[in-house]
């Protein structure tokens, strides 16, 4: 290397990064601390406190029995965030998006907000370096339990999981049965279908259907409330088991949201195993999963990777590609027939397999 050559290298090598990649680094190292406002957001009740109207910074510390400088310091964060809006000097009014943290508001995110910032939840994430190097649960380590485990020892926690779940599937719920034909169908199962939520959607647009919630006694706990609330409490009944025992017979379609990604490969197929045992000549089942390609595409929503390792560190699943879901499909004797992408509920797909004859 020539003396201009190694003044041009070292120059290279002394340039700053560009300010967009330093900002990206920034703003991803800084992702838990939004995280953390959110949390104390819900816990003083602050979108609930300034309501439909503008609020004075010092009227909501009061309310929320909180010091007025560090309350209009939270405030701008959450302004920062998108979820409020300062209108005057320390005025502010919810946005939209914050309206999704007022429990009274219809599509509130709650439970779901109060799930994922959990403690329980974020302990595990502390150890990630230590299950890329080992691939063991970070969770069962940490608690000596695994995670539903855990849930079931601690009704609380087990009922803001269920109402997590709740609000996580309101969007497939409505785009779901307007994706698939349910028209081929009698009787579909929701396995692992939790509070109702997502069979509760698919009867509703269906009336000739009738349904069946599958699910622990623990997971069941909310159901009746909600088909009650969806009016399709008479067309659906609900059985308490586990779906690594059996799966009951009944129905000609078998339904699984966000219950594959929980499991590593051989818990899915012992779960899907019991589907086609259940299933008659001619019957389905559809996992409804978000679908990784097979290289990573930066139109993918990258929180379908987070979601990845978070079923890494706490539960010891994964998400998976189409290949993937065939290939565990294909050792339970069912055949993929079709993947569907829900535009509405991005990054989720409809994944159809059939019972092999």
């Amino acid at each position: 290397m020539t003396h201009n050559e190694d003044q041009a290298a070292g120059a290279a090598a002394a340039a700053p990064a560009p300010a967009a990649d330093i900002g990206r680094i920034v703003q991803i190292a800084f992702g838990g601390m939004a995280a953390q406002t959110l949390r104390a957001a819900l816990r003083l009740r602050v979108v609930e406190l300034i309501g439909d109207k503008e609020k004075d910074a010092a009227d909501v510390a009061a309310l929320a029995s909180a010091q007025p400088q560090p309350m209009t310091r939270l405030l701008r964060a959450m302004t920062a965030l998108g979820l409020l809006e300062e209108r005057a000097p320390g005025t502010f009014a919810v946005t939209s998006t914050g309206a999704l943290l007022d429990p009274g508001r219809p599509g509130a995110l709650t439970s779901f907000v109060r799930m994922f910032t959990e403690p329980m939840m974020l302990r595990s994430w502390e150890q990630l370096d230590d299950s890329v190097r080992t691939g063991d649960i970070a969770f069962d380590k940490i608690h000596g339990t695994d995670f539903f485990g855990h849930l079931k020892d601690n009704p609380e926690l087990s009922a803001a999981f269920n109402g997590a779940m709740g609000e996580a599937v309101r969007q497939t719920a409505s785009v779901l049965p307007h994706a698939v034909d349910f028209s081929r169908f009698s009787t579909v199962m929701d396995i692992g279908g939790g509070d109702g939520t997502l069979l509760s959607g698919v009867l509703g647009a269906h009336p000739a259907l009738t349904g069946v919630v599958y699910d622990t006694e623990e997971g069941l706990a909310q159901a009746p409330g909600t088909l009650r609330r969806n009016g399709v409490a008479d067309r659906c009944s609900l059985v308490a088991g586990d779906f690594f025992r059996s799966v009951p017979e009944g129905a000609d379609l078998h339904l699984m949201k966000s219950i594959v990604h929980d499991w590593p490969d051989e818990r899915v197929v012992t779960i899907l195993r019991n589907c086609r045992a259940a299933l008659p000549s001619g019957g389905r089942v559809l996992i409804v999963e978000p679908v990784l390609p097979e290289v990573v595409d930066p139109e993918t929503a990258g929180l379908t990777y987070l979601s990845d390792l978070n079923m890494l560190v706490n539960v010891g699943g994964r998400e998976r590609t189409r290949a993937e879901f065939e290939d565990l499909c294909h050792r339970a004797g069912l055949t993929v027939t079709s993947v569907t992408p829900l535009a509405g509920a991005r990054p989720f797909h409809a994944v159809e397999a059939a019972v092999d004859e």
